[in-house]
């Protein structure tokens, strides 16, 4: 039977979508890395606290507006789904339209963005100074960088894994070389840092268009009549505020739980968030390995419910589940077995690395804890189920993260990590039970047609 969960091409369809997005997410924490190694070597620490909080802001805006993507990868799923090639098209024209007014928004606010985005940071004087720099500069990458989300997602969705790790790879590769180049180079500083950015979103992007524009070509895609009054239409457009909403909601409640563990572990003491962040190191990787079954079910997903077919529906589940909680084991393991040795290469500080060695434990448990709600997140996005996102995102921030935290707070920096791990099970636990509801109600395929070949 074609939908057969021992279906051998099943599995390796999963792979296909997956590794390429894995492959390229390593690409991130290495461009990470350069940064802090080219702007590290400036004369001043300030350059390198400027870039930190600059870049900090950037990806938090960048971050928010993520939606921009995870709608955009399940609307054009369920389109490729269900071969109707002017709601894809649809989908494409509808997203790039609102990335781009919402790059101009940021563009044309800029300053008073910047100067709240400071008055929180709390920084040094000298540090602020070079952040504005980076900022003020970066900034002008919003058109690129909102742009790339889009065409990530539409490649995503129409089921193609390995135009979107070119994107990735060509953007944070160019930022490598381009950070090395101005920074060291050609003594830029800063604003040198920040100008490799941009250049690499827009370098990004032209390969974006290009690839997207094979594919319209070589499927033969183009606007019928009445195309731009269908994507233009209000119901169209609201649905898709919904949705970006709702996810915008969850983005929210998700950086509000890491922020308040980073300044509750600044209130503890500097030793204890150094260690923190060299264990947060930890919980990244988690992510990246995780992202990449997420990706692949957002995919699987969407073209199940967009065929109609519950039977391939609940497969695409099971698979990315199955998958995600394999890799998670591994992880563990490594965590168990090279979780100190992992430690002593972060960081050559002897009290961090002691502090790290006492919270190390959490990260041992947290993959298996945390799989399955990145997996699931996966899952509703294909199926664009932002409302249920929303809500239990919500609950387990709301009514876990932080009544956890309140009610263990004595227990110091380990009260951080417990409400952490609940906060990660709580999401897997409410997305299952989401899950379960409207599966029982057939609300995410209505009915049980017959597996397509």
């Amino acid at each position: 039977m074609k939908t057969s969960f021992f279906n051998a091409d099943r599995h390796r369809r999963v792979f296909a979508l997956a590794l390429p997005m894995v492959l390229s997410n390593i690409t991130v924490p290495l461009l990470g890395l350069v940064d802090t190694m080219v702007i590290g070597h400036l004369e001043q620490a300030y350059y390198l606290g400027g870039v930190a909080v600059g870049a900090t802001i950037i990806s938090l805006l960048f971050f928010l507006l993520g939606f921009l993507r995870m709608s955009t990868t399940g609307l054009s799923a369920q389109a490729f789904g269900a071969r109707d090639e002017q709601r894809l098209l649809s989908v494409l024209a509808r997203a790039l339209l609102l990335a781009w007014g919402l790059a101009l928004a940021l563009v044309l606010l800029q300053t008073p963005i910047i100067e709240l985005a400071f008055s929180l940071a709390g920084a040094s004087a000298e540090v602020e100074q070079y952040g504005r720099q980076y900022v003020s500069v970066r900034i002008w990458s919003a058109p690129a960088a909102l742009t790339n989300l889009v065409l990530l997602g539409w490649l995503l969705g129409n089921q193609n894994a390995r135009a979107p790790m070119a994107l990735l790879i060509l953007g944070n590769g160019a930022n490598i070389v381009l950070d090395i180049w101005f920074v060291v180079g050609l003594g830029w500083q800063v604003k040198g840092a920040a100008a490799a950015s941009v250049l690499a979103d827009y370098a990004a992007t032209a390969l974006g268009a290009w690839l997207v524009w094979r594919t319209l070509k070589r499927r033969g895609l183009r606007p019928a009549p009445g195309f731009w009054q269908n994507t233009l239409s209000g119901s169209a457009f609201r649905r898709l505020l919904g949705l970006n909403r709702d996810i915008f909601i969850r983005a929210l409640c998700l950086q509000l739980a890491f922020v308040f563990m980073t300044f509750q572990a600044a209130r503890l003491g500097d030793t204890i968030v150094a260690a923190n962040a060299v264990l947060m190191n930890f919980l990244m990787f988690i992510s990246y390995g995780m992202d990449g079954f997420a990706y692949a079910a957002e995919a699987m997903v969407g073209k199940a419910i967009g065929r109609g077919c519950r039977a391939r529906f609940r497969l695409a589940c099971a698979l990315n589940l199955f998958w995600g909680a394999l890799v998670a084991v591994g992880f563990t393991l490594v965590f168990a077995l090279a979780g100190d040795e992992l430690v002593r290469q972060i960081t050559t500080l002897a009290e961090v690395r002691e502090q790290a060695y006492r919270f190390l434990p959490w990260l041992v448990a947290m993959p298996l804890v945390s799989c399955w709600c990145f997996v699931l997140d996966g899952i509703f996005i294909g199926a664009t189920q932002g409302r249920a996102m929303r809500n239990m995102m919500l609950v387990s921030t709301l009514g876990v993260f932080f009544p956890v935290w309140w009610l263990t707070q004595g227990l110091g920096n380990h009260a951080l990590w417990l409400a952490m791990l609940c906060f990660m099970a709580a999401r897997g636990l409410t997305l299952g039970w989401a899950w379960w509801q409207l599966d029982g109600r057939r609300l995410f395929v209505p009915d049980a047609l017959p597996a397509e070949k």
